[in-house]
């Protein structure tokens, strides 16, 4: 009776193991992801949705497990929003840890989050160094030569990153892009363009309309000019096939929007829906290390939004990307070496 008992439990013991096994086995699929900045209402919005017990099989598969909470000093909404977003960050499960370097031996991937674009080129280095493919939150830098270095620097260490803003996903934004005006011949978009003055005038929040206005139109824009008010910017874009596209940036009240005329008919982008299918398109990236938006666009829509500034610097006049990409690659150059 007593090698009966003996058998049964020592075969429980083995099939519990198994078991556990096949949950550990489960566990080491799921990729790591860490988090650098806790200053935007992004990292708890996209926190919520990834680690998610019941999550989505679009969603199922990521999990953040920790963070550096830094933000940047001299922005006050930085500065005052770090200690809340971090302690939402504990209550999570997420651990905090005190530097980068620390951060990167316990993740598979990063979403870099600091709100400052300044900082990322600083920041993203060390990630790349070690590896791991990298999603950045917008703005991309603080400056078009420093997008570039990053994306040089992407390159030259073999490392897929992307950045976007959440209102590429917008649903009629994505069928605007795919086909469903046909052609698009033209696109009026807007967002709210709340200035900051440690950046360039339309990367702190004009960059959502901006990437509305490329997600519709795509690439090709040669040359920029913007009016420019206390409490308007409209930008005027014209694209080397003829093609016109438009930026109106509101500070005072405003909505997310654009109207696209394509050869097959006139419809809007319809409303923004929120943070989830970004999520979606990161939880993509980090698994099949392809990113969903090219360097070539992305450099784009920042050089547009730095032809912008140089436009309204000159008075309004019309200016090449050609000539702030020229600019901005020379001195990306002389930052990498």
């Amino acid at each position: 009776m007593k090698h009966l008992v003996a058998l049964c439990l020592i075969s429980l013991i083995a099939l519990l193991s198994f078991h556990a096994g096949e949950v550990n086995a489960d566990d080491a699929k799921v990729i790591r992801i860490g988090i650098i900045g806790l200053d935007t209402s992004h990292v708890t919005a996209f926190t919520k949705e990834l680690n998610n017990p019941k999550a989505e099989a679009d969603i199922a598969g990521c999990r953040v497990v920790a963070a550096y909470p830094k933000g940047s000093p001299d922005i006050k909404s930085s500065v005052d929003r770090v200690p809340g977003y971090t302690a939402q960050m504990k209550e999570m499960g997420v651990e905090i840890v005190d530097s980068i370097e620390t951060l990167l031996t316990k993740v598979d991937a990063v979403l870099l989050e600091t709100n400052d674009g300044r900082p990322h080129l600083e920041q993203i280095i060390p990630c790349l160094k070690a590896g791991k493919p990298v999603f950045i939150d917008k703005p991309l830098a603080g400056s078009l030569s420093d997008a570039i270095a990053i994306y040089e620097l992407a390159k030259k260490y073999k490392v897929p990153i992307w950045s976007s803003s959440s209102l590429r996903y917008a649903e009629g934004a994505q069928a605007i892009r795919n086909g469903k005006v046909g052609d698009v011949m033209g696109c009026d978009a807007w967002s709210p363009c709340a200035l900051e003055p440690t950046h360039p005038d339309l990367y702190w929040y004009g960059i959502h309309g901006v990437e509305t206005l490329f997600t519709c139109m795509n690439i090709g824009c040669e040359t920029v000019v913007r009016i420019s008010t206390k409490d308007t910017d409209m930008v005027v874009g014209t694209w080397k096939d003829g093609r016109i596209g438009t930026f109106r940036g509101m500070r005072k009240g405003g909505t997310y929007g654009g109207t696209a005329f394509g050869t097959k008919g006139v419809t809007e982008v319809g409303p923004y829906k929120g943070y989830r299918p970004l999520v979606v398109q990161i939880v993509s990236f980090f698994k099949t290390k392809q990113p969903p938006v090219s360097a070539e666009e992305t450099i784009e829509i920042y050089a547009f939004m730095e032809a912008a500034d140089e436009s309204k610097r000159q008075g309004g006049v019309p200016v090449k990307i050609s000539a702030v990409m020229e600019k901005a690659t020379a001195q990306a150059m002389k930052t990498i070496k």
